[in-house]
């Protein structure tokens, strides 16, 4: 798959893809409280575009992941389950790092492993846990930077 990744701006029309990866990834996290309605949820996401800077993958026409960014926060790093480890989230985060080269932070679920070692394998550095408190899910988190 890595070498047909093509990532490019989300229109308007990718709202809906966009809201379908997002679901499919979260339902994966079983660890976490369903906090919004999918109804809720597709509604935020037909609005990202008009709060954050949103890229998306692309494999073979198919969105398959995509990155929303807000100033120097990566709000957003999504992939459907069946296209990680695939190439798609490093292309994306390859773009958020050209994007905001003087470095960005996001959050991360504790619990969500795989996106820490992959974030790590990135050279994302862990710079700050919490219980969770600060999140609406009220999940444990870690606070994550990049910097060049």
């Amino acid at each position: 798959m890595g070498s047909n990744i093509a990532i490019r701006r989300a229109l308007a029309t990718d709202a809906d893809k966009v809201a379908d990866i997002f679901v499919a990834a979260r339902a994966r996290m079983t660890y976490l409280p369903v906090v919004h309605t999918e109804a809720e949820t597709r509604a935020f996401f037909r609005g990202l575009q008009n709060r954050e800077e949103v890229w998306v993958a692309e494999v073979d026409g198919r969105v398959v992941g995509f990155a929303g960014i807000n100033e120097d926060w990566l709000d957003h790093l999504y992939v459907y389950p069946d296209a990680q480890s695939a190439g798609a989230g490093s292309a994306l985060l390859a773009k958020v790092k050209q994007q905001r080269p003087a470095g960005f932070q996001f959050w991360a679920f504790q619990q969500n492993e795989g996106a820490r070692r992959f974030y790590a394998r990135h050279g994302c550095v862990e710079v700050e846990w919490t219980d969770g408190e600060g999140n609406e899910e009220r999940t444990p988190d870690v606070r994550l930077e990049w910097r060049p």
